[in-house]
């Protein structure tokens, strides 16, 4: 299987609708219109597309000098285990390598960790810094 990635930001409602809903991101897809502008307005985003499907995508916003924030990494569940948000991730890593701060936040559950961890990210429960969130919604 061939698995095609791209740099896009401009990105059709339905291919996110498919991808956000797939993994269960309901509270991305309530508004499409503000999905869609979001994508458009971050740092960088890199898609996985299988043929013409929207399989995998990850998405950064900050400055890109001091700090970056992935905010979505995203692979539609058919497609797990075959490496592609592996290869989203380190595509990330490998274009901001000189950028000090490279920073998530994600829910806890024992494959997220792993992944994360196997990619380099330590929970902020195991170094030393501390992570605080306030969550609107």
């Amino acid at each position: 299987m061939q698995i095609n990635y791209k740099e896009m930001k401009k990105l059709d409602k339905k291919s996110l609708k498919d991808l956000y809903t797939d993994v269960d991101w309901s509270a991305y897809t309530k508004d499409m219109d503000r999905l869609q502008q979001a994508v458009e307005n971050s740092l960088y985003v890199l898609t996985a597309w299988y043929e013409e499907e929207l399989i995998g995508l990850i998405r950064v916003v900050g400055d890109g000098l001091s700090i970056i924030y992935i905010q979505d990494l995203l692979v539609k569940n058919a497609y797990h285990n075959q490496k592609i948000g592996s290869e989203l991730m380190e595509s990330v890593l490998h274009k901001y390598a000189d950028v000090r701060q490279k920073v998530l936040l994600t829910e806890e559950a024992p494959n997220t960790r792993y992944f994360y961890e196997k990619n380099g990210f330590k929970s902020c429960d195991q170094g030393d810094a501390v992570a605080f969130a306030r969550l609107d919604f």
